[in-house]
């Protein structure tokens, strides 16, 4: 069973039918929305939503900057030529065929 992220749940009948209900209910809080008891999407109040995109934002500028400040760029050309030789799949090992004793 998958965990599901949240205190309150409504079930998508339940939603379709009344979605305003359902928003009022959850005040400020997210809602699990259910399908056949699984987590099928998440509603989430707009502030909720803005902090974390917002959030996303501020991590993915800070990795972009860690990156930027680890170091002089490799060529991506370089990075794949490396890998490809340090992951190449090995040859296949052919065994010869052995004689059957009757």
């Amino acid at each position: 069973m998958e965990e599901i992220l949240a205190s309150r749940s409504v079930s998508i009948t339940e939603l379709k039918r009344s979605p305003s209900a359902v928003l009022a209910q959850a005040g400020s809080e997210a809602v699990a929305v259910l399908n056949h008891n699984r987590p099928a999407a998440y509603l989430l109040p707009p502030h909720v939503y803005e902090a974390m995109l917002k959030r996303l934002s501020a991590d993915l500028r800070q990795a972009i900057q860690e990156g930027i400040d680890s170091g002089p760029a490799i060529a991506a050309e370089e990075v794949f030529t490396e890998l490809n030789a340090r992951y190449r799949d090995p040859a296949p090992v052919i065994k010869p065929a052995r004689k059957r004793s009757a």
